[in-house]
């Protein structure tokens, strides 16, 4: 009888340290499956939240677009349309930044120099034709 009993203490020893390793092995896998990636979403959100800069167009939560115009402690103001109606938001209520402001400054750039490209070209442009006029009359005479 008391072999049998020793005997039933091995066993359950060893099922509680499957157990044990069970209980383990299922915390880790909640841990790398749900919890890490949990918390490195809001560590890039909040970086993203703390690099907002005035003339960033952003989407809020509720799914406002806009432009920032003013930025204090942990407030937002947005400007949402045409007519300059302007939204105040938490920071926290910030969804994601669709265009940053360098790259709205880097475009507008862009398009000065394009306009300014074109300006210089346009009066070459008016000279072109009568070039081509000249040496149509003298590809004429040839003739």
């Amino acid at each position: 009888m008391t072999s049998v009993i020793l005997e039933a203490n091995a066993n359950n020893t060893g099922s509680g340290l499957f157990g044990i390793f069970g209980f383990v092995l299922v915390i880790a896998v909640f841990y790398f499956f749900f919890i890490r990636p949990q918390k490195k979403q809001e560590r890039e959100a909040n970086a993203m939240r703390d690099a907002l800069q005035i003339g960033d167009e952003v989407t809020t939560i509720g799914g406002i677009i806009g432009r920032i115009v003013s930025i204090k402690d942990e407030t937002v103001v947005i400007e949402t349309s045409r007519d300059r109606t302007k939204i105040r938001f938490l920071r926290s209520a910030i969804r994601n930044v669709d265009v940053k402001a360098e790259e709205t400054k880097e475009a507008f750039d862009k398009l000065e120099r394009r306009q300014a490209e074109q300006a210089e070209q346009a009066p070459a442009e008016e000279t072109a034709p009568a070039e081509e006029a000249v040496e149509t009359t003298e590809d004429a005479e040839a003739k």
